[in-house]
């Protein structure tokens, strides 16, 4: 089924299969006729409160089905469904409410200190609790707003190379182009039906939580929703469920395999298992593939601002043996572009190393409000990564390294400005540099470098503490070593390689 239009995906679903589950949720179902008339109403109550085209709707709370009537009822009014991390401090939600202007937004009342704490800071018009969500819906509204190809749709948040996240624009074109290209491939594994059932598990406020839930709106599937990616209700789920199609990071797959509840568990619903956000090792890769034999793997590489998934490593490239293609991520999905460029934007040539440049329909229109980031972000059209990369002769694309400083933990991107910037807040540092180093459990971890000020008093456990203060709990260094001095160019840069060099040593990339 394509749809031209975002709101059309609950409406037609409603029509043509409304007695069929659209969502399940702590053990409690809701029919797709059911689900589009709390979308109608959830529309009439947005437009009741002033909520209207380009308006941001912000969402800070635990997975959860009103995030996804909110959404879609976003779709129908013209407003831009805005989630945040919920994992983030007072001081980081009240930069996204200001950057976004957020005038209305959904917040779990376990958050609501952190919530209320950012808008003393940045006051929001209103704020409805998930709580209380069914109260908050009005009368069935039906209008819908002038819905374009490039009217944005989702402004989805992510790390700052400054120390301040960005606000991703992805339009109607953008998602609906991504969630439509996988059954251009014409395998078997991309052809979703309105028989599926999707493990929505990964957090809304990221792309592969919410671009999951998109792909089942899209299909009709029913969507088995989990407030969080928690291993023992992962596991009941799959197999509670029956689930036939999942998406996880890594670092979760390595968690279930690891699980002793885990060891008898009965993995055969799950037809299509889709992982990605970070490399994955390959015996974590071979481990899963023998844990859920009836599964085709699929591992996807793309970004926030490419919508998530551009390019897709097959299954027919996958073996519990191994093959070399396992260490890529795979080719681009029909339609979908990729270089490998230097910086002057020249290609490479096969098997050399260089930036990965991406062009598709999937490509964000810009950072809100940054036009000087969007444009050093996309060029002519084409979307530069910051991962550093290279083809081979099939065009099958490898990563080795990262252009950009960030660090990927558990699927979470964290850019070491923002951690160096809550470091340098404490007056016993005079100077501070952050990487990432390898990590079983969450494929890197943070790991910061400090000078001291001469004759202060400071230790790692007083330093990290100050840190939680200040940023969320998964940018926190979860190491600290103490230097005299930080490794630095003639012009003063600090020479990260040669930080990494002593933890990545020896392995055939430096990324985990």
């Amino acid at each position: 089924m394509a749809f031209m239009r975002l709101s059309d995906m609950s409406a037609h679903w409603a029509k043509v299969t409304p007695d069929r589950v659209a969502i399940r949720f702590e053990r409690q179902s809701e029919t797709w006729g059911a689900f589009h008339e709390r979308v109608l109403r959830c529309a009439g109550a947005l437009r009741a409160a002033g909520i209207g085209p380009g308006d941001r709707v912000g969402h800070m709370g635990l997975n959860h089905p009103a995030y996804v009537v909110l959404m879609c009822a976003c779709f129908r009014v013209g407003a831009i469904i805005t989630p945040i991390n919920w994992r983030l401090v007072a001081a980081e939600v009240a930069y996204v409410l200001k950057d976004a202007g957020i005038r209305l937004a959904l917040v779990d009342r376990a958050f609501g200190p952190v919530f209320e704490g950012a808008t003393a800071e940045q006051p929001v018009e209103r704020i409805v609790w998930t709580e209380a969500f069914d109260s908050f819906l009005g009368a069935p509204d039906e209008r819908l707003a002038d819905e374009r190809p490039e009217t944005v749709a989702l402004q989805l948040y992510t790390s700052g190379t400054t120390g301040f996240p960005k606000g991703a624009l992805l339009t109607q074109r953008n998602v609906l182009g991504t969630v439509g290209k996988g059954a251009l491939t014409g395998e078997a594994w991309s052809q979703w039906t309105d028989e599926d059932v999707a493990l929505v598990a990964m957090p809304l406020f990221h792309i592969g939580g919410t671009g999951w839930a998109l792909h089942a709106l899209h299909a009709g599937a029913t969507m088995v929703i989990l407030p969080r990616p928690e291993i023992p209700a992962f596991v009941r789920a799959i197999e509670t469920e029956r689930v036939t199609r999942m998406f996880a990071v890594p670092a979760v797959l390595n968690m279930i395999l690891n699980d002793p509840a885990a060891a008898g568990a009965d993995f055969q619903s799950v037809k299509a298992l889709l992982y990605g956000a970070s490399p994955i090792p390959l015996d974590v890769l071979k481990r899963s593939m023998e844990r859920f034999p009836n599964a085709s793997f699929i591992q996807c590489y793309g970004a926030t601002e490419t919508c998530g998934t551009v390019v897709y490593l097959p299954p027919d490239d996958h073996h519990v043996d191994g093959t070399p293609r396992m260490k890529g991520c795979g080719k681009p999905f029909p339609g979908n572009e990729i270089r490998i460029v230097d910086a002057d934007m020249r290609d490479l040539p096969v098997g050399e190393v260089g930036e990965i440049a991406i062009r598709s329909v999937s490509v964000m229109a810009g950072y809100h409000g940054k036009p000087e980031a969007t444009a050093k972000a996309i060029r002519d059209g084409w979307y530069l990564s910051g991962d550093a990369g290279y083809l081979d002769a099939d065009g099958y694309l490898y990563i080795h390294d990262r252009v950009k400083d960030m660090i990927v933990s558990g699927g979470e991107n964290i850019y070491p400005a923002e951690v160096e910037n809550a470091l340098h807040t404490h007056p016993a540092v005079k100077d501070a540099a952050v990487i990432g180093v390898p990590d079983p459990k969450w494929g890197e971890a943070v790991k910061a470098f400090v000078v001291r000020v001469p004759g202060a008093e400071l230790s790692a456990e007083a330093l990290i503490a100050h840190c939680r203060t200040r940023i969320a709990g998964y940018k926190v260094p979860k190491s600290v070593e103490f230097v005299d001095e930080l490794p630095r160019n003639p012009s003063g840069k600090i020479l990260k390689k040669e930080l990494r060099k002593p933890y990545w040593e020896g392995l055939d990339r430096q990324v985990a």
